[in-house]
């Protein structure tokens, strides 16, 4: 698990390193302010929680315990759900189509994240074994 979490860290950095360049070079000419905002927060909270499912992966080497597992796995889900919905939003918006469900998603996005921050909390606290807690 450790390793899945660092290879989908390392994707999807390079992804959000690719749609924010898209934003700022391809996009801002194209999308309106409005939506351009929007695609830059869907990157921003995207590479934020790259770098927490970095962590995470890391962390599971020496706290090896399912909630921080499922702290991984709220993260990913989160960014699918929430950069990934935002992405589609601005898409849905710039093409004209109407799509009103597609806002629902996000703020599924977001408790997942919200989630999955706490897990890693909790699952660091319960774990008095590792390197990390004898260190203190």
């Amino acid at each position: 698990m450790p390793k899945f979490f660092l290879i989908i860290a390392a994707l999807t950095g390079a992804l959000a390193v690719m749609l924010g360049a898209f934003a700022a070079h391809g996009l801002k000419p194209v999308l309106s302010a409005d939506n351009l905002q929007v695609f830059e927060t869907a990157v921003r909270y995207q590479f934020y929680h790259v770098l927490a499912l970095l962590a995470t992966g890391i962390l599971l080497h020496y706290y090896s315990n399912r909630f921080i597992k499922w702290a991984g796995r709220l993260f990913i889900s989160g960014m699918v759900l929430f950069s990934g919905s935002l992405y589609l939003l601005c898409y849905i918006r710039h093409v004209q189509l109407p799509a009103t469900w597609v806002g629902a998603i996000t703020p599924l996005g977001g408790v997942c994240f919200i989630a999955g921050w706490l897990l890693l909390a909790y699952g660091l606290s319960k774990n008095t074994t590792a390197p990390l807690h004898n260190a203190a």
